[in-house]
């Protein structure tokens, strides 16, 4: 495995006191200068003051207070692609489902196009049901409604006239365009861990987007069983966000969590990632300090190369 190379990306600053244009621009700058791989956003429509559903990503069920402001994810990476040339613009997530499949596919299509073919479409399909009803879609039958989307969304990218008839969506007989310079399409990434996520992701995507915290086992799992469903052995690709937390002191290295500690016990980790078949892995460094963020992923870019 020595010989293999894991992609390296970087979050922007897109969430709380850090989500300015100068600091965009700072950190795109940079991760192009460094010829990192790509640049990452995610989504959050809102911040529900008495939320109906806990946050799955943290120990008490409660949301970063820094998620309180945050920039729109593809508003900020057709931003992105007018200030870099090279490098690769992704989504970490969009949950799909707050949208519509006609005008989220234009918008992916036209970054696409205005990136000259940089994009990455990263999907989800959410938890929060403030935010369902926020976009005033039922929060039942989620995992049908993303099956269809994903068809309508292929189609809206390669045919030239789209028609689709499904129980969810509906697109009459259609001219859509502009159509992606991504040939056949643009790259489809699936995040989740359900059964039915990762059947999904073998039916209709490029491959799985986790999250890696406390063990690795469940990417490690999640690997084994999508390969299970791959009956069509595509070359489905994992792409995994981690956020390192960052320590100069080696105490209680014992016991430290994953991807914390100094660099060298991150980097790792992230050598453990690649082995267990990691193709790309995202940084989401969350340091106030934007030079330290910087100087930081530089650091850790080195393990993946």
């Amino acid at each position: 495995m020595c010989g293999i190379v894991m992609k390296a990306g970087i979050y922007l600053p897109q969430f709380g006191s850090q989500a300015t244009k100068e600091n965009i621009i700072q950190l795109a700058t940079m991760a192009e200068q460094e010829q990192f791989d790509s640049l990452w956003v995610g989504e959050r429509l809102l911040w529900p003051i008495n939320p109906q559903t806990p946050y799955p990503g943290s120990p008490d069920g409660n949301l970063s207070t820094t998620l309180q402001n945050a920039l729109d994810p593809l508003e900020t990476l057709t931003f992105v692609a007018a200030k870099t040339d090279k490098i690769a613009l992704g989504t970490c997530v969009i949950d799909m489902l707050f949208h519509n499949p006609v005008i989220l596919g234009k918008q992916f299509a036209t970054l696409d196009v205005l990136s000259q073919g940089r994009c990455i479409c990263g999907l989800g399909i959410g938890w929060s049901k403030d935010e369902y009803q926020a976009s005033n879609v039922p929060f039942e039958n989620r995992g049908a409604r993303a099956d269809e989307f994903i068809q309508a969304l292929t189609r809206i990218w390669t045919e030239d006239v789209v028609e689709f008839k499904g129980r969810y969506y509906n697109i009459p007989a259609s001219k859509i365009g502009p159509k992606p310079i991504q040939k056949p399409r643009i790259p489809i990434y699936l995040g989740g861990f359900t059964q039915k996520t990762f059947s999904r992701i073998a039916k209709y995507a490029d491959g799985w987007l986790p999250t890696a915290s406390g063990s690795l086992d469940y990417i490690t799992n999640g690997i084994k069983t999508l390969k299970e469903k791959d009956r069509h052995h595509h070359h489905l690709e994992i792409i995994t966000a981690v956020f390192p937390e960052v320590k100069e002191s080696r105490k209680n290295r014992a016991q430290r969590s994953l991807f914390s500690g100094t660099i060298d016990d991150i980097g790792s980790d992230l050598g453990k990632i690649k082995e267990i078949g990691v193709n790309h892995v995202i940084l989401g460094l969350t340091d106030p300090d934007l030079d330290r963020v910087i100087d930081s992923a530089k650091q850790l870019s080195k393990f993946t190369r």
